[in-house]
């Protein structure tokens, strides 16, 4: 990417403005990307043949002094809502306590620069923004200073700023007062921007913006929209996936009290109510006969049976170097076996939408990660223009990957109850409707083999992993999907730095597939490759009889990135001191969304095989840091997130349905669970990773890894379960 702002003549202010809601008075700044950007999973997406290069980002002054950042991501517990506008007011030089924030509205101009669609997810918003966000304040600045020097009649150059103040000599403007005059003057073709050993607010712990207003009640999630005449609905499901309805009865469902109408929608049969308890009510009362379909028989055990037997089988080839069968022949071949099972996401607040159509378009206020789809699917259902469909961001109880998924269920569905029922809806789903009904994280088997050289180093690896593609029939399928691999499965393993150092591995895939819908959860493939690499490496380094750290230590190269973290983890945790009776510390180390994470877990198990998980020490290598703080947050609640999957959550289907429906049987961790945490950032100035998910992968294969040390039980599928 260029350090100069790319510009287009043909994109004038007027253009800029028509693209975005209206504005008030002041100095607007829109700023330009290229959309050739390609990083992550994205890095090999074919670029359109005719790119247009739309206003990504801006920056609205107003003449009150009060800078407002359009946040294109949205804030859904992982802090952008603070750290992006702390990237423009680094470059804007403005007065800290004067920032607003709002949610950007869904339109082209605030298109993800990888993916050329609005949307938040892989750990991409941070570095995504950075560039994009530090030209925007930077621009703005000069701006304010160009319509300060006309006024006074001075060089730009003899000008300076500080704290939202234009200062040369004497002479001092505020940017409010400034904002009118700046708006009128051309943008510059380009500008400075700072060097980092200038930066007075980027990488100082920073206290969240959005902090008061979730405190206080003020800030407005979906579930908490309210609108004139707005009746609330609840959707009655097929109970197994891929079912449709038969036929229904909804007499006993209008009998109850404030049902208000019954209506059937291509994904069940909603009830309207004044309020959701009645809603909720009139769905209990209705009868209904479903067609189960193919997913009548659903069985985890079974699949768990079939996956097995799938790994000894060859599958699509992911990476491969050497012979590795070849390897194997006459020597003494360690294996195993590991599987992980279907997860929810679970997000504190349950899915919901409010859809309200009128004469000129609809308006639909959500929580959601994938605003451009929202907005093109709604459109198509309503027979709009994706422009005619208004998109409200609210903030995110939870998402963990569930509000970014490409049909858009709650989404869409709540448009079509309110174009079935000609009412300006809320539909809710309740925690069990999510679980029970919703996308989940794929189970997983994998089975592993190696052998080990004289040096106890691996010289043959070989992995087969089984699972459902999450993009198989997505719009991301044809970038992500090639020669029979989706990219997302086997991230983590066909990547994994240890295989540089196996003279021969091979890894492959298998991608089965069910009535059920799986997604992305929360670190993606990484979730459970991780959880396999490095308990498999764990293993591996116990059967050479080397200390597991060294070990680690051996297989990367001194100067990697995963070194780093593992050496600064080590020594905060003070690995190899001796531990309490009965305890034993574990550790692992990965890579992923361009961050290197590396944790070390004590752990005890008790006379009643009960596992506790004292202390968890991390360090993470996550490139030039935005905010401490939110750094810190994510890398604890990943972990917290990480050991619930790790400890306790699973869901499993019997005669096609979920077994689990809410917390009490789709068990998260609880707060007396809780560990200590410590997290250690590596100063580092290589290219920026994201903080949302990365500190998820390393906490279970460092838990299992521990437990291996406190009892000498190898535990290889999570939930762990000591026996």
């Amino acid at each position: 990417m260029r350090n100069d702002l790319s510009l287009q003549a043909a994109q004038t202010r007027r253009a800029f403005l028509k693209t975005t809601a209206t504005l008030s008075a002041g100095l607007v700044v829109a700023c330009f990307i290229p959309l050739g950007l390609r990083r992550a999973f994205a890095e090999d997406a074919p670029k359109p043949a005719a790119p247009v290069i739309p206003p990504n980002a801006f920056v609205r002054i107003a003449p009150d002094n009060s800078v407002t950042v359009l946040l294109k991501h949205s804030e859904l517990g992982q802090g952008v809502w603070t750290s992006i506008p702390m990237v423009v007011a680094e470059e804007l030089d403005c007065d800290w306590s004067r920032v607003r924030v709002e949610h950007a509205p869904a339109a082209p101009a605030y298109a993800h620069t990888a993916f050329g669609i609005q949307m938040t997810g892989g750990s991409t918003s941070t570095w995504e923004s950075f560039d994009q966000l530090r030209k925007a304040g930077a621009m703005a600045r000069a701006l304010l200073i160009a319509a300060a020097a006309q006024k006074w009649k001075v060089q730009a150059g003899d000008c300076h700023t500080e704290k939202g103040v234009v200062i040369c000599g004497k002479h001092k403007a505020t940017y409010g007062e400034l904002a009118d005059a700046a708006a009128k003057l051309p943008l510059p073709a380009e500008v400075k921007l700072k060097d980092a050993k200038d930066f007075t607010l980027i990488g100082k712990p920073t206290k969240r913006l959005d902090s008061k207003a979730k405190v206080n009640g003020t800030a407005e999630f979906g579930i908490d929209v309210k609108r004139p005449n707005m009746v609330v609905a609840v959707v009655a499901r097929s109970p197994v996936p891929g079912g449709k309805v038969k036929s229904f009865d909804a007499s006993k469902a209008k009998a109850v009290p404030g049902v208000i109408d019954v209506v059937q929608v291509p994904t069940g049969i909603a009830v309207l109510g004044k309020h959701f308890w009645a809603a909720k009510q009139g769905r209990d009362a209705l009868a209904i006969e479903w067609d189960a379909g193919a997913g009548a028989t659903l069985s985890s055990v079974a699949m768990r049976e079939q996956y097995q037997k799938t790994s000894r089988t060859p599958g699509a080839v992911a990476k491969t170097a050497g012979d590795v069968e070849t390897a194997f022949k006459g020597a003494k071949v360690i294996e195993a076996d590991y599987t992980v099972p279907f997860l929810a996401h679970a997000p504190m607040e349950p899915e919901n939408c409010t859809v309200e159509i009128g004469k000129d378009g609809a308006d639909i206020w959500t929580g959601t990660q994938f605003q451009t789809f929202d907005q093109q699917l709604s459109a198509k259902i309503l027979g709009l223009k994706p422009e005619q469909v208004r998109i409200h961001t609210t903030f995110l109880g939870g998402g963990f990957g569930r509000r970014a998924n490409p049909t858009c269920d709650y989404v869409t569905e709540a448009v079509e109850v309110a174009k079935a029922s000609g009412k300006t809806v809320k539909v809710v789903w309740t925690r069990e409707d999510d679980i029970q009904g919703g996308y989940y994280r794929p189970m997983w088997h994998s089975r592993l083999r190696a052998t080990l050289a004289k040096d106890g180093k691996p010289a043959a690896w070989a992995h087969t992993i089984v699972g459902q593609s999450i993009l198989a029939g997505t719009p991301f399928a044809p970038m992500m999907i090639k020669n029979g691999i989706d990219t997302t499965s086997v991230e983590g393993a066909a990547d994994s730095p240890y295989l540089e150092s196996i003279p021969a591995h091979h890894v492959e895939l298998h991608s089965p597939t069910s009535p059920i819908s799986v997604l992305w959860w929360r670190s993606v493939g990484h979730s459970h490759t991780a959880f396999v690499v490095e308990s498999f490496v764990d293993e591996l380094a116990h059967a050479a009889k080397k200390d597991p750290l060294e070990y680690r230590r051996a297989l990367l190269p001194s100067s990697s990135r995963e070194r780093l973290a593992l050496d600064l983890a080590a020594e905060k945790f003070g690995w190899g001191k001796p531990l309490p009776k009965g305890h034993g510390a574990g550790i692992a180390v990965h890579e992923s969304f361009g961050s290197y994470v590396a944790q070390i877990a004590e752990v005890s198990v008790d006379d009643k095989k009960q596992l506790k998980v004292h202390r968890v020490v991390c360090a993470i290598d996550c490139g030039p840091v935005v905010n401490p703080l939110t750094v810190e947050a994510q890398m604890q609640s990943g972990i917290m997130f990480g050991l619930a999957a790790a400890l306790h959550s699973e869901l499993t289907f019997k005669d096609g349905k979920p077994e689990q429906s809410n917390f009490h049987n789709y068990t998260v961790l609880r707060l007396n669970e809780a560990p200590q945490v410590e997290v250690y950032s590596v100063p580092s100035t290589d290219k920026m990773g994201g903080c949302g998910e990365p500190g998820t992968p390393p906490i279970a294969p460092a838990v299992a890894n521990a437990v291996f040390a406190a009892t000498g039980q190898r535990l290889r599928n999570l939930p762990l379960r000591p026996a």
